[in-house]
């Protein structure tokens, strides 16, 4: 196989990961809002929560980005 073609095809995979942070984050906000309007005493409680996974999750897609960039440019 073609080494340039290889890392295309890694860094493709690599980017499959920027997709898992989407879906990520809308599981994460749908379930805040789902326990928010079911317990509203207890949304205030948990926002630092959602942050905190809205962070992370987040970063899983911009390092899958910077595995991708650097199979492309770096390799």
């Amino acid at each position: 196989m073609d080494p340039v073609a290889a890392k295309y095809i890694g860094a493709g995979i690599a980017c499959i990961g920027m997709a898992g942070a989407g879906l990520g984050l809308g599981n994460i906000f749908g379930s805040f809002l789902q326990g928010a309007l079911r317990n509203p005493s207890a949304a205030q409680s948990q926002f630092g929560n959602l942050i905190f996974g809205f962070a992370v999750t987040e970063a899983l897609g911009i390092f899958s980005l910077l595995v991708a960039l650097i199979l492309l440019f770096a390799v």
